[in-house]
This record gives C-alpha cells, sequence and structure tokens, in this order.
C-alpha cells in the first residue's frame, strides 16, 4: 500500500432548535479542489509537521500521532468553518476571527493558543473512526483520516465559510444531509455517506459517543469486491456501520 497522508476530521454536534436529530456542521468544497471537488464533508484537513511539534510539547498519556491528528482536526475548524472548540479559554468570538486570520497566515495552533491563552481539551473530541482508501486512489491522494464526534451544546455556534477551499457550509441532521444528496442538491464521497448513515442511527451526541465506546477504532480498510454484477466499493464489518457497500460506479470516492 502508498504511504498515506495523516488527516482528521471534526463532526461537529449542535441541538436541534426544532427537537429531533442533532445537527451536524457541513462544509461544500470548491469544485477545484484536487480532493472532494464540490463535496460536502466535515471540516477537516492534514496533519502538518507543526500538529506534531505542537503534539510533542503538550506531552501527556496520548500518542504523538493520536495528539497531532486532534490539534489538526481543532485547527482545521477554526479555518474552515470559524469555530473554536476542542479548547478551553475561548470566551470571545472575536478571537475565533483572530485566530482564524493567523492560522490562514500560516502562524501556527500553538501561537494563536498562546497569545489567547486556549489550551487543547483532547477530551472533548470523541475518537468516532480511521479511514484509508485503497491503493488504486493513487498515492498523492491516499489520506488516513481519523474522525472525531465534537458537541458544540444548545448554543448555535456562528459557523462562517472561508472562501478558499470551501464555498459554503450548512447544519443539517445526518438524515436530512443524505436526503440532500440523494436528491442532488449536495454530493457526498463514499467515506462520507458511509459515516452519515452510521450517524442517522442516534437522537443525540451522547447516544453516539456510547455508541463509539463500544465500537473502538480500528482502521477502516476499504476495498474493491468483483462480483458477476459488477465491481462494489465495500468496507469489513465489525466497525459500527450499518451499509457496507456501494456500487463502484455510483460511489463517488473523491
Amino acid at each position: 500500500m502508498p504511504v498515506a497522508t495523516p488527516a482528521a476530521t471534526m463532526v461537529i454536534f449542535r441541538e436541534n432548535p426544532d427537537g429531533g436529530a442533532p445537527l451536524l456542521l457541513m462544509v461544500e468544497r470548491i469544485k477545484a479542489m484536487a480532493f472532494a471537488g464540490g463535496a460536502a464533508v466535515f471540516p477537516g484537513g492534514k496533519v502538518d509537521a507543526a500538529d506534531f511539534d505542537y503534539a510533542e510539547m503538550l506531552g501527556g498519556p496520548l500518542p504523538l500521532d493520536e495528539a497531532a491528528a486532534r490539534l489538526a482536526a481543532i485547527r482545521e475548524t477554526i479555518e474552515e468553518a470559524g469555530l473554536a472548540l476542542g479548547l478551553t479559554g475561548v470566551t470571545d468570538p472575536a478571537d475565533c476571527d483572530d485566530a482564524r486570520a493567523a492560522l490562514h497566515d500560516g502562524e501556527s495552533l500553538q501561537a494563536v493558543c498562546s497569545r489567547h491563552n486556549w489550551t487543547p481539551d483532547f477530551e472533548q473530541l470523541v475518537p468516532w473512526s480511521r479511514w484509508r482508501p485503497p491503493a488504486f486512489e493513487g498515492a498523492n491522494r491516499v489520506f488516513d483520516t481519523r474522525f472525531y464526534l465534537v458537541d458544540a451544546g444548545s448554543s448555535a455556534p456562528v459557523a462562517t465559510v472561508d472562501q478558499t477551499e470551501n464555498r459554503a457550509l450548512f447544519w443539517a441532521s445526518a438524515a436530512e444531509a443524505l436526503r440532500c444528496a440523494d436528491d442532488g442538491k449536495t454530493k457526498i464521497i463514499f467515506p462520507t455517506r458511509r459515516n452519515l448513515e452510521r450517524l442517522a442511527m442516534f437522537g443525540s451526541f451522547e447516544t453516539a459517543a456510547a455508541h463509539a465506546a463500544e465500537h473502538p477504532v480500528a482502521t477502516v480498510l476499504t476495498y474493491v469486491d468483483k462480483r458477476d454484477d459488477g465491481s462494489w466499493l465495500c468496507i469489513p464489518d465489525g466497525h459500527g456501520y450499518p451499509v457496507l457497500e456501494e456500487s463502484f460506479g455510483s460511489a463517488m470516492r473523491g
């Protein structure tokens, strides 16, 4: 298998003001993006060297790669949605705007947190899954992506699109996001669809987090199953997903 680029993404929950299933934040990527162009995804991106440096400085019980991934999810969510989650000490929304601008200018998350007296709180990020596509995706586009659940609570955090990698964002329940894709209003890639189907099983952040605790994260290695009726893109059973396959022809692979 080719070397995969480490990445991390944050699945942000907030209570639905109308009742019912919780809302999740989705961002729509610009069509010109090489990966998942035009698709609706959860905020996230690559783990960079500065994330590893910050993780090493912080220390703690988590393995270095795990801590770095959580920092990347925090950083990317600030950059892409203007939301500072997974941190303690965040009190002024204006600080989030300053942090976002600084990160876009190349400042590290460590420097941003130091200036605003923020501290990463890794316990706020609930490990959900870890995905790695097969080799056919191409070595330059293979990502080893960790997914984390984060609870934004009952408030309505003001998320704003970055207009660089993403062109729009929206809050929707997992079932609503799937309906939007099925109706052709949005596009979703294979991992996002499978995760939305799994998330749609739960009526609250607490029940989703409890389910995650019952399914310790192990890497989901997607594979292609060639059958008489064509090729199918599949994932192994045992990771907590209700749907394990999709026709290779219909699956959007990024």
